[in-house]
């Protein structure tokens, strides 16, 4: 039998392994070799990749800085020509328009991404992070927004227009704490609390009314649009309540400046700060509350009243919770700066300042509260008692350094708003909302203003006039703080409506109403040039200012209104107690406290307090006024406010003063006056400074 196949050659079959095997060292070696230069080349496009990145945020931060530079710059000039039509915050609106402009249509677009991106659908929503396999290896890639689907092709000038916009928790966690602790720590207590019932009332009950009043006129507004088929998306009824909170946030900065520059009556100045302060914590507590609110059911957009009642306890929680962490934080700064010997190392006694107040921000947010309103009561803490305890080098530059920080994070707000109204992506213009918000705003506003102030006439003794009411009417302009509530959250088509809508309202109160501000001042005859100190002037029932010293001051009485009693008790109680404890101010806690506590009132006593114990005034004690603590010297005769009377030899006269119009001690008040008709007399006082109600007969 033959074979047909014969086997090959060994020597053949040896030369071809010897071949082959070399052949396949070279194979692999040229893919390891091409493998590690494709490696070496990602990292290097990696590294050029980062490198460009670092040097456009550079570039974007850069442009901020210039902004804000050219802004310092333009009111420099405008302080030196004594032009008031326009505030540094509308200048650096401008600018940021400018560079918003040139950023958006200036620079060529240059398109790297020709190929239809692959298409996928989701049942919930787009994922914040996407894990792919790609040849074995995994790729994170993060969500970075939403692109326009007519500009899908210049991504790369999508991402430099998404560079310049800031996350909005930067805006939250950076350049809001700042901005209101500095409104805490600078504030004129004297007058704040002077007006304090009236501001609450503005801040609280004129918020949320005007939050339900803007929210169902836009209501009605959304329906509309509906109707003629401008809406093309939903728009529920929480979400116009909920734009009418964020709107609801009141920034006079513009006014509240010319009021500064000016000295336009204090009283005024006052009411409109106090309630800018509390109207900012009010709205963004508000805003929280009607975002948690969730209705049992199918309808989650219902009226449901269980939700809305636990809507209201996420409220009052909220802001009570704010509230009480600011102030421990304070109280706990106070002790730490009056206990330790930080003073002699200033520095670190600022630092520390700084860090305490910062940190209740961010302490209150981490816990579920409000930062707004913890760093809030924060700063009014710090400033009534840990202030007291600072060395005078860190008193200068705790002021210096949150007014600076304010100034800087106030200007940089406004600048990024001219800026994002061209370079967000993902505006919707809508004229009939835009039309409706302002109307509804300016409705709003005066639901606020006018009955409250109405209400307020009927138990104020110092009246708050038709020119005050309108000039606030008129003040109520919008800025960061709604700002920073509208940018929060831009992921639905209502809150982008929303955004817009806040935008062009703060630029339109911001420019309009700033800038009309002097005229209108000049127009309704509101008293320019006042001394901050200096109490309003009497209007039908006047109260005298006596001082300690018990002379009165040059260039005659002044005169303020009486405080109220529970304020009154509140500071007696502060001044005896609080103050000695937190403070090295104030009376020693042996001299108030009973003699059973002694050995705690010695402990907590501060050595500062026994060397100077007359230090018994402060810039809040006029706000007291205490029974006894008041003499009255005519003649030969002394009078005394808890019915003691005796004579200069030994004559002693039966009158009694109550500190009251009316009541029982009618027959005494007036023959008090008919002495005090009869000629000149000399008034004297014990203690504080004091507030004595008298008659004006003029």
């Amino acid at each position: 039998m033959e074979l047909t196949d014969k086997p090959p050659h060994w020597g053949v079959y040896f030369f071809e392994k010897k071949t082959v095997i070399p052949i396949l060292i070279c194979l692999i070696s040229q893919v390891c070799r091409t493998r590690a230069e494709d490696s070496a080349m990602e990292e290097l496009t990696t590294e050029k990749e980062a490198e460009e990145s670092h040097r456009q945020d550079s570039v974007n931060l850069l442009t901020f800085i210039l902004l804000l530079t050219l802004t310092i710059l333009t009111i420099w000039l405008f302080k030196h020509r004594r032009v008031r039509f326009l505030h540094e915050t509308g200048l650096a609106m401008i600018y940021g328009l400018l560079v918003g402009v040139i950023l958006r249509y200036g620079i060529p677009s240059t398109s790297y991404h020709n190929k239809t991106p692959p298409s996928c659908s989701l049942q919930d929503r787009p994922v914040s992070t996407l894990l792919l396999n790609i040849s074995g290896k995994f790729f994170e890639y993060t969500l970075k927004g939403e692109i326009n689907s007519r500009e899908i092709h210049n991504v790369e000038q999508n991402d430099m227009l998404r560079k310049v916009t800031f996350d909005p928790e930067v805006f939250f966690n950076i350049l809001l704490p700042p901005i209101i602790f500095h409104a805490g720590y600078s504030l004129k207590k004297r007058h704040f609390f002077r007006n304090l019932g009236s501001i609450i009332t503005y801040a609280f009950l004129g918020t949320a009314l005007s939050c339900f009043v803007i929210g169902n006129l836009m209501y009605g507004v959304v329906k509309l649009m509906q109707a003629v088929g401008q809406l093309t998306d939903k728009f529920y009824y929480t979400d116009c309540l909920f734009f009418g909170a964020i709107i609801s946030a009141t920034d006079p900065v513009t006014v509240l400046a010319i009021f500064n520059e000016l000295h336009a009556d204090v009283d005024l100045y006052a009411l409109l700060f106090g309630e800018s302060v509390l109207n900012d914590a009010v709205a963004i507590v508000l805003s929280s509350s009607i975002m948690a609110y969730q209705p049992t059911g199918a309808n989650t957009h219902a009226f449901d009243a269980a939700a809305f009642f636990k809507s209201v306890g996420i409220f009052l929680g909220i802001f009570s919770g704010s509230f009480a962490m600011g102030a421990v934080t304070g109280v706990v700064t106070a002790l730490v700066t009056k206990f330790t010997k930080l003073h002699c190392f200033p520095l670190l006694e600022t630092a520390l300042f700084f860090l305490m107040s910062w940190s209740t921000f961010l302490l209150a947010e981490a816990c579920g509260f409000t930062g707004v309103v913890a760093v809030l009561f924060c700063g009014i803490t710090q400033a009534h008692y840990t202030y007291n305890n600072l060395s005078e080098e860190s008193t200068k530059r705790t002021k210096q350094l949150f007014e600076v920080l304010h100034f800087l994070a106030e200007n940089f707000i406004f600048s990024y708003m001219g800026l994002a109204l061209f370079t967000f992506q993902n505006h919707i213009f809508s004229p009939i909302f835009i039309l409706g918000a302002f109307i509804a705003i300016f409705i709003g506003r005066a639901c606020n203003i006018y009955p409250l102030s109405f209400l307020l006439n009927l138990g104020r003794r110092h009246k708050i006039g038709g020119n005050f009411q309108h000039m606030m009417m008129f003040a109520g302009l919008r800025g960061a703080m709604a700002f920073a509530l509208a940018i929060r959250d831009t992921a639905t088509y209502a809150r982008q409506m929303m955004f817009t809508t806040t935008l062009l309202i703060v630029f339109f109160t911001v420019w309009v109403f700033g800038g009309g501000t002097t005229p209108m001042l000049s127009w309704l005859h509101i008293r320019v040039g006042v001394d901050p100190d200096q109490d309003p002037q009497p209007c039908g029932d006047s109260f005298q200012v006596l001082q300690g010293d018990g002379t009165q001051p040059e260039g005659g009485s002044k005169t303020k209104q009486e405080s109220a009693w529970l304020f009154r008790r509140w500071y007696s109680f502060d001044h005896n107690y609080l103050k000695p404890i937190l403070t090295h101010s104030g009376p020693p806690l042996t001299s108030t406290l009973p003699a059973c506590c002694g050995p705690l009132a010695r402990c907590l006593t501060s050595p500062q307090a026994y060397d100077n114990q007359e230090q018994l005034h402060d810039a809040d004690s006029d706000l007291i006024l205490n029974d006894g603590d008041l003499t009255l010297t005519y003649g030969d005769t002394a009078i005394t406010a808890n019915g003691a009377s005796a004579g200069r030899g030994s004559a002693a006269a039966g009158l009694e003063i109550n500190g009251r119009r009316g009541g029982g001690g009618g027959a005494s008040e007036e023959a008090l006056e008919r002495e005090l008709e009869g000629g000149d007399h000399e008034v004297l006082s014990r203690g504080t400074r004091l507030v004595f109600p008298i008659e004006d007969h003029a």
